[in-house]
């Protein structure tokens, strides 16, 4: 008999937990959203977080705060955003270093890209470029390799961190191309782009939103870019498939995750929210200045974009032997 009613007790408090939870996710969100940018300020990530952020907790009726945690080649925040309680207020900036590049060189890393978050929605994909500072005796493709081939070990390059897209896909390009240039990582694009701006740093191997606007002042010389074709704001540079490497023709990704077990509801709510926010002009052309294209796809979408880029990184690494430094 005790035993009967014991069974029935805690039947009727699952029942109430899942009412609960359902009319907790239906009043989401009812306090301030943290968006949790796993970089300094300045790179491309923040920059994206920074232009759907207002938006999109306007869409929500929420203020949506942006937080940068860099360290790590993007880990460390991500690693935050794991950690997290799946109540839909702590998200995460998604990028391919963080899901797809940093897990799939390092053994390390303290989470799994694919069962560990919950994928929400990719807002835009962003080409990638190789940049020179003014200095560099080369202004185009031809020349930046044969000089590299000429002094091989004589050049550095800068990159967002150990891990990172920057850093696996210039190494994948030094295997295709036959070249030797020493890695210099940073904890974020932004300290990368200041210190290649200024010279300390010959070469930068970033994602084109933060490279962009030292490029058109003429601070930096772009050499090729990731891209599927030759871009409005570049018309002169190549992409990697015009000299011959499509390998490292590959795009970035920047979107929203949470930790996993998010409710549906509150998943709904947030891509709706950003969806719903890309509709306005001004936003759009925004991300669209920078040479990024909007994407905005489903959650079910992104998760399959993750697991399949992180593959291909790992099959990178797998192929070229490649390790951390």
């Amino acid at each position: 008999m005790n035993r009967r009613l014991n069974l029935i007790a805690t039947d009727a408090a699952l029942v109430l937990s899942s009412t609960t939870g359902a009319a907790w996710a239906q009043n989401y969100p009812s306090k301030v959203i943290k968006l949790q940018v796993p970089f300094a300020p300045g790179g491309t990530t923040d920059i994206v977080a920074r232009v759907i952020a207002d938006p999109l907790g306007k869409a929500l009726g929420q203020s949506v705060v942006i937080e940068n945690k860099a360290g790590g080649g993007g880990v460390v925040g991500a690693s935050e955003t794991v950690r997290a309680a799946p109540d839909g207020y702590s998200l995460g900036m998604a990028t391919v270093s963080t899901t797809a590049a940093n897990p799939a060189i390092n053994p390390k890393i303290p989470y799994n890209p694919i069962t560990d978050f919950t994928p929400i929605i990719n807002i835009a994909a962003t080409p990638n470029v190789i940049a020179v500072h003014p200095s560099f005796p080369a202004r185009n493709y031809k020349d930046f390799l044969a000089e590299i081939k000429k002094n091989p070990g004589k050049y550095s390059y800068a990159s967002s961190g150990t891990g990172g897209i920057g850093h696996l896909q210039t190494e994948l390009w030094k295997s295709l191309a036959g070249v030797f240039i020493t890695h210099i990582p940073y904890r974020g694009a932004g300290p990368a782009l200041n210190d290649t701006v200024a010279g300390q740093v010959p070469i930068i191997f970033d994602n084109l939103p933060s490279a962009l606007p030292f490029i058109q002042s003429g601070k930096l010389i772009a050499i090729v870019v990731a891209a599927p074709q030759r871009l409005s704001q570049l018309p002169n540079v190549p992409t990697f498939k015009e000299v011959g490497l499509e390998p490292v023709n590959r795009m970035a990704y920047y979107g929203i995750l949470g930790p996993k077990n998010l409710p549906k509801e509150v998943i709904d709510k947030i891509s709706g929210g950003v969806k719903k926010a890309l509709e306005d002009p001004a936003v759009r052309k925004r991300i669209e200045d920078t040479g990024s294209l909007v994407v905005a796809n489903t959650p079910e979408q992104f998760a399959a974009q993750i697991k399949a880029e992180f593959e291909v990184y790992k099959s990178v690494v797998d192929a070229q032997k490649l390790k951390l430094d």
